[in-house]
C-alpha cells in the first residue's frame, strides 16, 4: 500500500490501529499505480481538507489517499490533502453544502444525493439500469457522464470525475429476501430500509412495498442496532468496512442499483488554484479514479465472502429472480423516466447495449 496515511489519527498510536484494521480487514488489493510526471511549476502552498463518508479500509479512503500522494508528490509538498474518513465532517448532504460555502475544499459524495444539484444524475438511480460493471464504466467515462459533471458549473461545486461506490445490495435483520414479496412482507410488515436522500430510490422502494426510511449515513449503525429500521441497501464493501454484519443477519445480492461516486471540489478553492495546479488536480482525480475502481472490483466479492464469513446469511438471486424484482419496479421507470429525460435514457442504454452486446 502506499506510503502516507493523512487523516485526523495524527497520534501514532491510533495511527498504527487504523493500519492493523486495514491490513486485518482488506483483501490482497492492487498496489497504487506509481506516480508519474514531472513536478509542477511553485505557484504557492495550499493544505486541502477532504471529507470522505467511509472508513479507513474503504476503496474511498485508499484511492483519496492516493490523490494526495500524487499532488504531494508533484508539488514537492506545496498541496497537502488532508482525509477526514468516517463522515467525521458530516454526512454526503452536509458536506456538499459546505462545498459550497468555501468551508470545506474537497468531498467524495455518491450521485444520489446530488440530484439537488443537477437532476440528470437521478438516471444512475434507476433500478437495474446498467447490468454489468463494465457497462457502468463505460457511461461515467462518456460524453453523457461529462456533461453531467460539467452541469455542476455555478453551483459553488466543482464535479471533477466520476468513480464507483457500486452495485446496492439488500441487507436486514428481518428475514431472508429472494423476491418482491419478502420484501413486502405479505403476512409480516413490509421491511423498515434506510435510504439515501433520493426520490427515486424512496420510490423503489415503495413499489417493492417497504417502508423507506432516508436517513444520514452516519446515524444508520446505531439506528439498526437500535431497530429503528430493519435494514438499509449499500455495496458489499460498504457493509463490510461499516460493520454492519454486527446488526445484519441477512443479505440478498439484488444489484438493484450501481451508484457512482462523485470527486468534488469547492469552487472557492478551485478558483484559488493556480491554473497549473487546476490541471494537475484533474489529472490526479482520475487516475485516483481509476484506481479506485479497480480496488472496488477487486474488493467486491472478497466483501461478500468475508460477510458470510462473519456469519451474514447471503442469498444470491439467479437470473429468474432478478427479473422478477425488474418486473416489480418497471412503475419507477413510468415515473421518472418522463422527469429525468427520455432522451437521456436512451443515450445511457444504447451504450450499455453497445458494451454487454444485447
Amino acid at each position: 500500500m502506499t506510503a502516507i496515511w493523512r487523516s485526523t489519527l495524527t497520534l501514532a498510536g491510533a495511527a498504527t490501529l487504523s493500519l492493523g484494521i486495514a491490513q486485518a480487514q482488506t483483501p490482497d488489493l492492487s498496489d497504487p499505480p506509481a506516480i508519474e510526471g514531472d513536478v509542477v511549476a511553485d505557484h504557492g502552498s495550499h493544505t486541502i481538507r477532504m471529507g470522505i463518508g467511509l472508513a479507513e479500509t474503504s476503496p474511498q479512503y485508499l484511492s483519496s489517499q492516493y490523490f494526495a500522494d500524487i499532488l504531494d508528490q508533484r508539488t514537492e509538498g506545496r498541496i497537502t490533502v488532508n482525509i477526514f474518513p468516517n463522515s467525521q465532517l458530516g454526512d454526503d448532504v452536509q458536506m456538499m453544502e459546505m462545498l459550497q460555502t468555501g468551508t470545506l475544499d474537497m468531498s467524495y459524495p455518491s450521485s444520489s444525493p446530488a440530484t439537488t444539484y443537477v437532476e440528470e444524475l437521478a438516471a444512475f438511480d434507476l433500478p437495474f439500469l446498467l447490468p454489468t460493471r463494465e457497462a457502468a464504466v463505460a457511461v461515467m467515462n462518456s460524453d453523457v457522464a461529462q456533461s453531467m459533471l460539467d452541469a455542476f458549473d455555478g453551483t459553488g461545486i466543482k464535479a471533477l470525475t466520476f468513480s464507483e461506490n457500486g452495485y446496492r445490495q439488500l441487507s436486514n435483520s428481518a428475514r431472508p429476501v429472494a423476491s418482491p414479496e419478502d420484501v413486502a412482507g405479505l403476512d409480516v410488515r413490509g421491511l423498515t430500509v434506510r435510504t439515501m436522500e433520493n426520490p427515486v430510490h424512496l420510490s423503489i422502494w415503495e413499489t417493492l412495498g417497504a417502508n423507506p426510511t432516508p436517513m444520514a449515513f452516519g446515524e444508520l449503525f446505531s439506528a439498526m442496532e437500535q431497530g429503528v429500521v430493519d435494514g438499509q441497501e449499500n455495496p458489499w464493501s460498504t457493509i463490510l468496512t461499516s460493520n454492519f454484519h454486527e446488526v445484519q443477519d441477512y443479505g440478498s445480492e439484488t444489484r438493484h442499483v450501481y451508484t457512482p461516486f462523485i470527486l468534488m471540489m469547492s469552487e472557492r478553492t478551485w478558483d484559488r488554484l493556480h491554473p497549473d495546479y487546476q490541471e494537475l488536480v484533474q489529472e490526479a482525480a482520475r487516475k485516483s479514479a481509476e484506481y479506485e475502481i479497480q480496488l472496488a472490483t477487486e474488493y467486491d466479492d472478497w466483501s461478500r465472502e468475508q460477510l458470510e464469513e462473519r456469519g451474514m446469511q447471503i442469498t444470491r438471486l439467479d437470473d429468474d429472480q432478478i427479473a422478477a424484482f425488474q418486473e416489480a419496479v418497471r412503475p419507477v421507470y413510468d415515473e421518472w423516466a418522463p422527469r429525468i429525460g427520455e432522451d437521456l435514457i436512451a443515450e445511457i442504454q444504447a451504450i450499455v447495449s453497445e458494451t454487454t452486446g444485447n
